[in-house]
């Protein structure tokens, strides 16, 4: 039952050391001037529309740019991940 414990805590502990790596990574991602920012955490840092954008213009790129940024994020994180020895296995 301690080494159960044992195993739980050691998990948080490396979950939280990814977190903390992760959050240092960043995506950039530009379509037709809107600029959006995300980190491996999948947390938006910054969107940047040019002021001049029609709200229809704008509501057509957003999804599409969201998307495309999130699934980059997610190859940075998977890449992460691999590279600190992967997912430790949580059925011991």
């Amino acid at each position: 039952m301690f080494s159960k414990i044992k195993h739980l805590k050691d998990l948080r502990t490396k979950g939280k050391h990814l977190q903390s790596a992760l959050a240092g990574e960043t995506v950039t991602k530009e379509r037709k001037g809107i600029t959006l920012v995300m980190d491996g955490n999948q947390v938006v840092k910054s969107l940047t529309i040019p002021p001049a954008m029609a709200a229809g213009e704008i509501s057509a790129i957003l999804p599409t740019l969201f998307n495309d940024t999130n699934d980059q994020v997610k190859k940075v994180m998977a890449q992460k991940i691999q590279s600190m020895g992967g997912l430790p296995n949580i059925n011991p």
